[in-house]
């Protein structure tokens, strides 16, 4: 276990969702059009838009995989003459209550010597997906999880352990505005927007489309920030054109050129629209956030950035690379070159995320300062910003420090 002379903030923690996270609050007439667990007498089965989804293979959950067991693969470390699935392991659920009881974390918390945890989806990160083709049935879900997820985890609670994201479909911009109005009443502290085209009645939309401002305006005056997780974005479909699988699946063989094709592209594209499209020039108050999407994006963007503004300079009314580095924080894979991306964008938007209790995530939350450079690349006080304190920043919280 890692230690330091303060808690941490770890911005990328998940809770696995019980089976009626989206069922529990669903109105009856929804019923068949949302999310459904059909028991077949030897498994359970999510059934989406009335068609079984695989993001989730298991949505029970149990058995599931241990924290970090597939480290060394996403490291590329794996021995030589060493099978990549030999890495799995897997537990019994109820030997984890952890994972989805928000007592049970805190006390994990306490051994992982954490302050405070942003509590993400796993299961939800592939529902818009799956249910874009009936937007009443999307705001329908997302609202009875958004329920579920208050009722068990708390947006937030006076002891600030835990800032659990409600999730904000944009796909009706009005309902959207409704949506993120009660959950600031609920004292929501974050908030999760997919990364990708915004499904419409009509034809898709840009994140940067005016019509969603009233979305922005609020959350920026909320002093609210918006997360991007890496979710199920759609872009399987550039797969399809290719001759790769059209729908994602969470296990099993892959076509390596899936991931070639794919990678990071959804949050590049998600925030080439929000930059491009002006949102933070309308909304400069406005708090993004990048989780779990990994940092070597940036370098592209900003490169695509710099060649847009300078081919359409009367487009952009501020600098675009100024923009990204003023009003987007990036939680890196703990693989990733932390040095560079400090060098790129400034160590005050670099974020700690250990995707705890993944798979491939890391066993040890706090053993991601060993992925932090050492002095004098980085002082103590570079390490605590991207541990502790740049978290707060984007919360616009002044906290006690817990020891």
């Amino acid at each position: 276990m890692t230690t330091l002379d303060y808690r941490a903030i770890d911005v990328d923690n998940h809770y696995y969702e019980p089976i009626d996270s989206f069922t529990r609050h669903l109105p009856k007439e929804f019923k068949r059009r949302g999310v459904q667990m059909l028991h077949d007498g030897k498994r359970t089965w999510a059934v989406i838009g009335e068609r079984i989804n695989q993001f989730v293979p298991n949505p029970t959950f149990d058995p599931i995989i241990e924290p970090g067991c597939l480290d060394l693969l996403f490291r590329g470390e794996i021995p030589e003459g060493v099978d990549p699935a030999s890495l799995m392991k897997v537990d019994r659920l109820e030997n984890h209550p952890e994972y989805q009881n928000r007592n049970a974390r805190v006390q994990v918390m306490d051994t992982q010597n954490l302050e405070m945890v942003f509590m993400l989806p796993t299961f939800a990160c592939g529902v818009e997906e799956a249910l874009k083709h009936d937007i009443d049935a999307t705001i329908a879900s997302i609202h009875a999880f958004n329920l579920w997820l208050d009722e068990d985890w708390g947006f937030d609670r006076p002891d600030h352990r835990m800032i659990s994201a409600p999730i904000i479909s944009l796909a009706d911009p009005d309902r959207a505005v409704d949506e993120v109005d009660f959950v600031l009443g609920r004292g929501a502290r974050l908030v999760l927007v997919r990364p990708a085209p915004v499904p419409g009645r009509v034809k898709p939309r840009s994140l940067g489309d005016p019509v969603h401002d009233p979305v922005w305006e609020r959350l920026a005056d909320a002093g609210v920030p918006v997360g991007f997780h890496l979710s199920d974005s759609g872009y399987l479909a550039i797969n399809a054109l290719w001759g790769g699988k059209g729908t994602f699946e969470g296990f099993g063989k892959k076509d390596p050129l899936d991931q070639v094709l794919l990678d990071d592209r959804a949050i590049h594209d998600a925030m080439a629209s929000m930059i491009v499209h002006q949102v933070f020039t309308r909304h400069p108050k406005l708090k993004v956030v990048s989780i779990e999407n990994g940092s070597y994006f940036v370098y592209r963007l900003i490169k695509r950035l710099k060649k847009a503004a300078n081919t359409a300079p009367h487009h952009f009314k501020e600098d675009p690379v100024a923009q990204l580095r003023n009003n987007v924080w990036i939680a890196p894979y703990y693989e990733d070159d932390v040095k560079l991306l400090a060098e790129t964008i400034g160590v005050e938007k670099i974020l700690f995320g250990s995707d705890w209790p993944h798979g491939e995530g890391l066993a040890d939350p706090m053993s991601f300062v060993a992925d932090i450079p050492q002095f004098p690349e980085f002082s103590a006080e570079d390490t605590r910003k991207v541990m502790r304190d740049n978290a707060l920043d984007l919360l616009g919280a002044n906290l006690p420090v817990m020891v």
